[in-house]
């Protein structure tokens, strides 16, 4: 739904995560071998992997100054059940977070927002303020103030709804 490039590094994962489910047209890419593939999840993993996708795109609208879009588990709840591990490199003695299982996707996840963290993006990864869109993106504005995954098409749908009200 996006026109804008994906998020860098680790974030690209989690904003792949969370779009895998278009709210307009209710089509989930989890419902699908292939979706699932993507990600490295089981169709038994399904109810677990949405309750985190719906919790990080509760984040990605609160970075965006927006209330969750429905109750959700907190996110830290999810990610407190996804071991890490401090992975060093022994040439040049970098440190790293790393999933204690590449294959979990939580933990995944958690190391992703963990570099993120460090990398000062994490705030940045947004979700759409449009109700029926809610897609993840990342804030590329210098100013970091982006309210929608697509200036042409949900900034416009938005700005039309608002000139319409008057």
């Amino acid at each position: 739904m996006t026109d804008r490039a994906p998020a860098p590094g680790g974030l690209a994962l989690v904003e792949g995560l969370v779009n895998t489910l278009d709210l307009e047209s209710g089509e989930d890419r989890l419902d699908t071998p292939e979706g699932r593939a993507e990600f490295g999840v089981t169709k038994a993993d399904l109810a677990d992997v949405r309750e985190l996708r719906e919790s990080l795109r509760a984040v990605c609208l609160a970075h965006a100054g927006h209330p969750p879009h429905r109750e959700v588990t907190p996110l830290s709840a999810l990610l407190a059940r996804a071991p890490l591990l401090v992975a060093v490199d022994e040439r040049d003695g970098s440190a790293s977070l790393a999933p204690a299982d590449p294959g979990d996707l939580p933990s995944r996840v958690a190391a992703a927002v963990a570099e993120a963290l460090t990398a000062g993006t994490w705030p940045r990864l947004k979700a759409c303020e449009l109700p029926d869109c809610h897609w993840a993106y990342y804030d590329r504005s210098p100013a970091g103030k982006g309210r929608w995954c697509s200036m042409s098409v949900c900034g416009a749908r938005a700005k039309m709804r608002r000139y319409r009200a008057k």
